[in-house]
């Protein structure tokens, strides 16, 4: 699919199938990816203002986050819903919060963004989404969406990705790819990095009806044992990446993997212990329904 061919439709059932894809890889590489990004979750419930005893929503909740540190703030008085596309991203989710003895006040529903499959009274007194809007066709029904679902003075926090030059975690796999297969599935589409324009974004968030929007830039930091690990880790949660592989050759494939993993040694790598590690920028936003 192309931007010129662009079917909001064919868009998700694709999103939904490739999240499904890669399910077990993010289960695989959950607690290396949320060394860095529980920060990200930790700061979005502070912007969010979550207390205990209230109703959350995360929204592209992926495998549980920022989902349970809500839950572990809200409390037995509390209760948090989560949402996905892929039901296999959620059912890694719900496992999580089981096994951390949140069962009782979550709820995992496989839901599309910009359509909540959720009661029509149903309100919340904080909504979160951590790495989700820039993925959706229809940012601004959304939002929309999203405002409606929120109590009187209840907040919508968020997260995304900043400009590729700031974020080498996805860029450098996603720019070698390129270098070596030309354009990829999905370019210029809505992905990880299409909502860095802070401005668009608070006019988005303005335009659904949110008020007091505030933006912080924060550090996100991925680290992984090595170069081949960070090659693994894109082997097995970059859907564009494996997509346009299937086709190619095996010398092919290796080329682009063997690549990947000497321009994560060249650029990030330790000298002396061999650990890569990435400086990320992420934005997170918040505004207010009044």
């Amino acid at each position: 699919m192309s931007k010129d061919n662009f079917n909001p439709e064919e868009f998700k059932i694709s999103q939904r199938q490739s999240w499904d894809s890669v399910a077990a890889g993010w289960q695989k590489w959950w607690k290396t990816i949320e060394n860095g990004a529980q920060k990200v979750s930790d700061k979005l419930v502070e912007l969010a203002e979550i207390r205990a005893g209230q109703r959350i929503l995360d929204i592209a909740t992926g495998i549980g986050e920022p989902a349970i540190t809500a839950g572990k703030i809200v409390g037995q008085k509390g209760h948090v819903t989560a949402t996905d596309l892929s039901s296999e991203m959620l059912a890694i989710g719900e496992e999580r919060a089981r096994s951390l003895g949140l069962q009782d006040i979550m709820e995992f529903v496989q839901s599309d963004a910009e359509d909540l499959k959720l009661r029509t009274d149903e309100k919340f007194d904080a909504i979160l989404c951590r790495w989700g809007l820039m993925f959706l066709p229809n940012l601004d029904t959304a939002l929309s969406n999203i405002h409606d679902k929120l109590v009187s003075g209840g907040k919508l926090a968020a997260a995304v990705w900043s400009e590729p030059s700031k974020v080498p975690f996805i860029s450098l796999s996603m720019d070698t790819a390129r270098k070596h297969l030309g354009s990829l599935p999905g370019q210029g589409l809505p992905g990880p990095l299409s909502l860095a324009d802070v401005d668009s974004l608070k006019k988005s968030f303005d335009k659904a009806g949110f008020v007091d929007i505030r933006t912080e830039r924060i550090p996100v930091i991925f680290e992984f044992d090595s170069a081949e690990d960070y090659a693994k880790f894109n082997q097995d949660i970059v859907a564009p990446i494996r997509t346009i592989l299937s086709n190619e050759t095996e010398i092919k494939k290796q080329q682009v993997w063997n690549d990947i993993t000497e321009q994560a040694k060249l650029k990030y790598s330790d000298p002396d212990s061999g650990r890569v590690k990435f400086v990320n920028e992420a934005i997170c936003i918040v505004g207010l329904n009044k």
